[in-house]
């Protein structure tokens, strides 16, 4: 009975638009389905090559074609990529969610103001008006402010517990929504690199293989040994570069977002032990 009680009191999350795709396995296919395509239909398309020819060598001033010859390291790195590209749109659209309708640091101050003069009932619209994290939270935080007020026997600090463990339950609650697939980016970053360094030793390889057989007829399996270890080099920190910016900059947002949870949320605490005295 008691479980079936905890389990009623629980706060419930409250679904609000985008929330971010859960199975980003599927993205990480498509990437690679999408870079696979791209690799053989817009890198080795004829036109890049001499007698349109994606063995023979290429056309002078054909970047396509010489991102082309990194050979077949390239598809992974280019799926990297891509896969940077969709969790990057997928992570700002479900913040963008997150975050609610109206600028989050005015949101904040507004329901410093309404705490400090008591209206809670404007607080409550507040969180309607604005919707999104924490508005799900500070709406969690209020009615638990509501039901401590009619709750008797308990002590001031045990209220004032309760309503700061309502807060911290909703807001556990929203941060899996927030941090989903923050690991894969954090992965690519480095992967990227990883993947860059392992074609370039292929290239170098090859390269140093077609130097040993000596003779001016491998000079040209020498000259693509070397493009395909800069060609994987370039690419590998290109994807990784993208995946440091976007990790850090939705970090940093997730970050913001977590602060301005707790500075609500110390700020409904506070205002309910300052309006409440102790109970005889």
């Amino acid at each position: 009975m008691a479980t079936t009680q905890a389990k009623a009191a629980a706060p419930k999350k409250k679904s609000q638009g985008f929330q971010g795709v859960q199975a980003a396995i599927w993205i990480i296919v498509f990437c690679f389905i999408a870079a696979v395509c791209f690799y053989k239909f817009v890198l080795g398309n004829p036109a890049n090559f001499v007698d349109g020819d994606p063995s023979n060598a290429v056309k002078d001033g054909s970047l396509l074609g010489l991102v082309y010859k990194g050979g077949i390291v390239v598809p992974v790195i280019i799926t990297l990529l891509f896969t940077v590209i969709a969790l990057s749109i997928e992570r700002w659209l479900a913040l963008r969610t997150a975050f609610g309708k109206g600028k989050l640091p005015k949101f904040v101050e507004n329901i410093k103001q309404a705490l400090k003069e008591g209206d809670f009932v404007k607080a409550q619209k507040l969180c309607d008006d604005q919707r999104g994290t924490v508005a799900n939270v500070v709406g969690a935080s209020l009615k638990a402010y509501k039901e401590m007020e009619a709750a008797p026997g308990l002590k001031k600090a045990q209220k004032v517990a309760k309503i700061q463990q309502a807060h911290e339950e909703a807001t556990q609650l929203e941060m899996p929504t927030l941090q989903m697939n923050m690991p894969i980016l954090a992965t690519i970053v480095t992967l990227g690199t990883l993947t860059a360094l392992f074609g370039t030793v292929v290239g170098m390889i090859r390269s140093f293989a077609a130097l040993a057989a000596g003779g001016g007829g491998d000079s040209l399996a020498l000259s693509q040994g070397i493009s395909e270890a800069l060609v994987n080099t370039a690419s590998g920190i290109l994807t990784s570069w993208g995946a440091v910016i976007a990790y850090n900059y939705y970090t940093n947002k997730i970050d913001k977002l977590t602060y301005a949870l707790d500075e609500v949320g110390y700020s409904i605490a506070q205002t309910y032990e300052a309006n409440h005295t102790e109970e005889a």
